[in-house]
């Protein structure tokens, strides 16, 4: 009668009975609702000293009657090879080797892009896509669309145009700029490959579908040059030769980003005729000049690895000092003109904006003039980077003219 009362259907096995072969071990029990879960003796080998086999786990499944009579249960028996064998072991410092190793790389894709590029290249499409606008109500789903189109294609093209410089000059950057990723072997020349032919593609992608006509140009025309000022091969590699090489430079940071987004902004995105503004007009003047002066004064600090490679800069051949001058007497002539614009303009906002703009940036720029050692490579390319932040603070200050 006994046994009897101890059958039970099939249905109600599910309560939980954990026993390895430790029966030596505490029993513990735990009761919710209607189920029971009991196990005995430790889970893990290494909780009894000297026993060196796996443990087997029994699983009981039986469900308790409101009458505390227990039913049949059936027995699983697996080994606990996951949580005992070393291969499966949880090791957390792999994760952190892999959280270091790809933040490396970022790191480097980081410098492959050559970040002051990219901060110019934002800001000067941004302000120069803001001129076109006449009110508020030319904001819309539209023009911002156009505006993301024109940025991401440029900024894809800018990353093809230096990664396409650090792969032809591995040898020079060894000597003057060591730290970047395929100098210092931090990426392969196969990575680099791959990432420029990657942008390049992404860029000219974006710009097909755009049907812009200028924005397509701008690509063109940027690809082109950039292919010319880096290549080498006959009648290329623009940059062995100052005029040249500043032409390049002078023709994309200056004349396309203003001209060429300008037109894509105002004649693609608004359907307005060309009519180029007031601001515009001052953009690619004042660039012009900016351009020139960034196109000189980048080859000052890299004398060293230029001459020895028979790239003949300006700073080459007319030495440090006097490119040097050259290039804060530009700057200045610029800033002084750009104060006589404002100075005629009729708005009073105006007029203030761009006349202590403007002569602020002159005065801070006079003041770290004084202060440079030509002779300190760190100095000289610190102050390079200054003229970058020159450089991006008259886009914010062009919007006023």
């Amino acid at each position: 009668m006994q046994a009897a009362t101890l059958r039970a259907p099939a249905a109600h096995r599910h309560a939980l009975r954990l026993s390895t072969d430790h029966r030596d071990g505490p029993t513990k029990r735990a009761r919710l609702g209607a189920r029971k879960f009991s196990w005995t003796g430790p889970l893990c080998p290494e909780a009894s000293a000297g026993n060196r086999q796996r443990p087997v786990i029994c699983l009981h499944m039986c469900h308790m009657r409101t009458t505390g009579r227990q039913c049949r249960h059936s027995l699983i028996q697996f080994r606990c090879s996951a949580a005992t064998h070393p291969q499966h072991d949880f090791n957390i410092n792999q994760f952190e080797e892999i959280g270091i190793e790809l933040t490396k790389k970022l790191r480097s894709f980081y410098w492959f892009c050559r970040p002051h590029t990219i901060i110019g290249t934002i800001l000067g499409i941004t302000s120069v896509s803001l001129l076109p606008m006449k009110s508020l109500d030319d904001l819309s789903v539209t023009v911002l669309w156009g505006f993301l189109e024109a940025l991401a294609s440029a900024l894809c093209m800018n990353i093809y145009v230096v990664g396409l410089n650090q792969l032809f000059d591995i040898e020079i950057d060894k000597v003057n700029k060591p730290t970047l990723p395929l100098a210092s072997g931090e990426f392969s020349v196969a990575t680099g490959v791959l990432l420029v032919v990657a942008f390049l593609v992404m860029s000219i992608s974006i710009g097909i579908r755009s049907k812009s006509a200028p924005l397509m140009c701008a690509l063109l025309v940027s690809f082109l040059l950039g292919s010319a000022y880096s290549i080498d091969v006959p009648l290329l590699r623009w940059k062995r030769h100052p005029f040249l090489a500043a032409s390049c430079i002078l023709v994309v940071r200056a004349i396309l980003v203003q001209l060429a987004f300008f037109t894509h902004m105002q004649q693609h995105v608004l359907k307005r005729p060309f009519t180029p503004t007031r601001s515009v007009v001052f953009a690619t003047l004042f660039m012009c000049c900016f351009s020139a002066v960034i196109a000189l004064f980048k080859d000052i600090p890299d004398v060293d690895g230029d001459g020895d490679f028979g790239i003949k800069s300006l700073s080459v051949q007319l030495g440090q000092h006097r490119v040097y001058r050259l290039c804060i007497s530009m700057l200045m002539t610029a800033y002084t003109a750009a104060i006589l614009v404002g100075a005629s303009t009729t708005n009073l906002y105006q007029k203030i904006a761009i006349v202590f703009g403007h002569g602020l940036l002159a005065f801070v720029l006079w003041q770290r003039a004084q202060q440079l050692d030509v002779a300190n490579k760190t100095c000289v390319t610190e102050f390079y980077m200054f003229i970058w932040k020159l450089f991006y603070a008259e886009y914010l200050l062009i919007p006023f003219v």
